[in-house]
């Protein structure tokens, strides 16, 4: 085996699953850190539980949209 084959074989390879995978692993992240920080402001402000709670039921489904366009475009 050559170095053109392998370099051939190398750009052919589909890279799509490879970014779909970092794309909801750093949603996954994302929504983690919007849960961490709602938590903390809760804990500090427990008035504001409602308010926190809306903006982070949004935040996290804007950022699962994301996850789901970018495994369906690829």
């Amino acid at each position: 085996m050559d170095i053109t084959t392998i370099a051939d074989a190398a750009a052919s390879v589909d890279l799509s699953a490879l970014k779909a995978g970092l794309a909801v692993i750093g949603a996954g992240i994302g929504i983690g850190c919007i849960g961490m920080k709602a938590a903390e402001s809760t804990g500090r402000n427990p008035a504001s539980f409602g308010k926190v709670l809306t903006i982070s039921i949004l935040l996290a489904a804007l950022i699962e949209g994301v996850a789901f366009v970018a495994i369906f475009m690829g």
